[in-house]
């Protein structure tokens, strides 16, 4: 069987990426539309970006209206800046939401209508060049086709894609997600943990990019708890960063699964953060997906070195749950009760969240299909 591998055109990664990417990102244009939040301003991560460009005689103007939750009206306002600005190509710099909205903006500065308008659809016209510098060690958006953005008419979270939102650049660099607080390194860290997971048990997984989820799983098992616990730990905090690049390309080239099928609609409805919902989601969604598929969980359990060659698969995949209880717990998860969601709305939006997981498409690559009402039983137990 042949495969198709999807890889952003440059990646500049490790210590100083950021000054050594200076010479890719001279060749992309004269002026930058650099998409961001108030926090990397605050925090100094824009002023290291834009002393890079004035070093290089770049043009930029920056639009840090982005939050947590990228939304239709951000796109809308990105691309009118982008147009008014008369820039020519993008920089994402942030988590994921920045990096997604950049990818978005660049989308619709060259299609018509509505980025609601693509919801399902390929997005395949040339973007302008898009680069892409995560201060976070989790969405793997640097490395991906995807896109998510909130649709606030249908209050759903949109999973767009098309391999024209591949960045041109990526540039991985460690030390922005030093200023990460912990809260971040907790809910991105489990965030890229899963795609990890989900892109190798997945019904679309495939050699190359199992490799690249197995060698994801094993850095960000072994570093979480460093990086969480100490932000200064530099070498937690690389192999944090390169695990997450690889859990990105891991699952750009196979797909998720249930887990962040399910994800979407608890972010969309009650403004979790994406890396938290997938958190509070994986144990139970694990527990589900390994029941006679315990083969390729097993692997992961092996590889990552919790558990002997010799003991049984359904051991090994139950093995890998309990661990990945335990990581969870230690690095502060919430429920969704100490979240603050409430407990009667979220009851109440059960079967609307339980269609939306499954339209996403992403449960039905889960190997043990999930049905509605598998779906319903393990939202209900999250509040158990």
């Amino acid at each position: 069987m042949a495969y198709n591998i999807i890889l952003p055109k440059c990646i500049v990664y490790g210590e100083n990426a950021l000054e050594k990417s200076s010479e890719h990102i001279k060749t992309l244009g004269k002026k930058a539309l650099i998409v961001t939040d108030k926090i990397m301003l605050n925090i100094g991560n824009v002023s290291k970006l834009t002393k890079l460009l004035e070093n290089n005689l770049i043009s930029y103007t920056l639009y840090s209206e982005v939050n947590s939750e990228p939304t239709d009206l951000i796109v809308n306002s990105g691309v009118e800046k982008y147009k008014n600005e008369k820039c020519d190509f993008i920089i994402g710099l942030g988590g994921g939401s920045p990096i997604d909205s950049a990818k978005a903006i660049g989308a619709m500065v060259v299609n018509p209508g509505s980025i609601n308008d693509y919801m399902g659809k390929l997005i395949d016209k040339p973007l302008p060049n898009i680069v892409a510098i995560p201060t976070t060690a989790g969405t793997g958006s640097e490395a991906t086709q995807f896109t998510i953005i909130s649709n606030t008419k249908e209050n759903i979270k949109m999973l767009l894609k098309g391999k024209a939102l591949m960045p041109t650049l990526a540039i991985i660099d460690p030390e922005f997600t030093i200023t990460s607080p912990q809260k971040v390194t907790a809910a991105t860290g489990i965030d890229a943990l899963t795609h990890a997971i989900e892109a190798y048990t997945s019904k679309c997984s495939n050699p190359l990019a199992d490799t690249f989820a197995l060698s994801a799983v094993k850095r960000i098992f072994n570093n979480l708890r460093r990086a969480y616990k100490n932000s200064n730990d530099f070498e937690a905090r690389n192999e944090m960063s390169i695990g997450a690049l690889e859990a990105g390309i891991a699952f750009n080239n196979s797909s998720v699964t249930i887990i962040h099928g399910m994800s979407r609609p608890i972010g969309a409805l009650f403004h979790v953060p994406h890396g938290v919902s997938n958190a509070m989601l994986i144990v139970r969604c694990l527990n589900f997906a390994i029941k006679g598929e315990e083969k390729r969980f097993a692997n992961i359990s092996r590889a990552i070195g919790i558990c002997e060659t010799e003991t049984s698969d359904i051991d090994c995949a139950n093995k890998l749950v309990e661990e990945i209880d335990k990581l969870c717990k230690d690095i502060d998860i919430p429920t969704l009760e100490k979240f603050g969601v409430d407990a009667e709305k979220f009851f109440q939006n059960i079967d609307k969240m339980a269609e939306d997981a499954l339209i996403s498409g992403s449960p039905l690559n889960t190997r043990r299909e999930p049905s509605k009402e598998d779906i319903i039983k393990i939202y209900k137990e999250l509040w158990e």
